[in-house]
């Protein structure tokens, strides 16, 4: 319990450093961008042909533009630390209300993707670490590194090429149901599962050549029982820290595959909100997703420890 409350309490000041950085850096670079900000915000909310000079004002004293840097930034830290991200510059919505709906459909995707895989690499790379050096371990760490090599955008085309355009199996792009998720969560996942794959299978050699388990082996006990006993903890513990970390990266990183399907995530709503300058919608989806890498970590290391006695130390 000890080593659990350290671990968390090392996580909320990581969160806290986090949330003070991530509102520096994405103002500073909102300011930094080229061009009228209030003209850009004004053209997203009502169209290049009737945006004019007045209307960009507009927008300006509405929004406070026109007052210092450092005041808008501390304002904005201000409401942050009570939980108020403001409203978006572009739609009026409530940040909070816009973040919870695209980061749910930005979760459910970067799950799915889990999900293949886990069901995929983990399996095929602890069947070839029990087999070293055979058939089927050279052929998976083949395709594995295949895989690894091919960027997950390139996976995405091939997949609607194929699944979608030629077989017309499953559905292109959309939000609709289930069938839309399979083709976005795939290319995310067979990249994922590639490199998982290598995870498991390293882990376990290491696991069945290590000493403690010649140890149960001289005890009596036949291979099959000394692996069951044995190896699965031992191998999980580098693939779950790798899993947690790829994990947040996925929802981080899909903002190429959410734009290439058309799912509503936090990707692209991020995309969106760095085009039309929207500050509050910007500083609030990286914040969300700073935080989210932090409570990552904490799950991560509480798992951890719970896996491996040795950490609690």
């Amino acid at each position: 319990m000890v080593a659990v409350i350290r671990a968390l309490g090392r996580r909320l000041i990581q969160a806290l450093t986090v949330a003070i950085v991530v509102s520096l850096i994405c103002f500073i670079l909102v300011q930094l961008l080229p061009g009228d900000q209030a003209l850009q915000i004004a053209q997203r909310r009502y169209g290049d042909d009737r945006v004019n000079a007045a209307a960009a004002e507009a927008v300006r004293a509405e929004l406070g533009l026109d007052r210092p840097a450092l005041t808008q930034l501390l304002e904005w830290i201000g409401r942050t630390l009570t939980g108020d991200l403001g409203v978006s510059q572009i739609s009026g919505a409530p940040v909070w209300q816009e973040i919870t709906h695209q980061l749910g459909a930005t979760l459910i995707l970067a799950l799915g993707a889990l999900g293949f895989a886990l069901v995929v690499g983990p399996v095929l790379g602890a069947l070839a670490g029990l087999w070293p050096g055979g058939v089927a371990d050279r052929a998976g760490m083949v395709a594995a590194a295949a895989l690894r090599a091919v960027p997950s955008f390139v996976l995405g085309l091939l997949l609607m090429v194929v699944f979608a355009a030629t077989l017309g199996w499953l559905p292109v792009a959309g939000f609709d149901d289930w069938s839309n998720l399979l083709l976005p969560a795939a290319s995310l996942g067979m990249v994922l599962a590639a490199a998982s794959a290598r995870i498991a299978r390293d882990g376990v050699v290491a696991a069945t050549n290590s000493p403690f388990f010649a140890f149960a082996r001289l005890k009596g006990l036949s291979r099959v029982q000394a692996v069951q006993r044995h190896v699965p903890r031992n191998a999980a513990v580098p693939l779950v820290a790798y899993l947690a970390v790829n994990f947040a990266l996925l929802v981080e990183g899909v903002v190429v595959i959410e734009e290439l399907f058309a799912w509503p995530g936090i990707g692209h709503a991020l995309a969106h909100a760095i085009e039309g300058r929207d500050v509050p919608m910007l500083q609030g989806t990286a914040l969300s997703l700073g935080l989210l890498f932090v409570a990552l970590n904490a799950a991560t290391d509480v798992v951890l420890l719970a896996i491996d006695p040795r950490r609690r130390t």
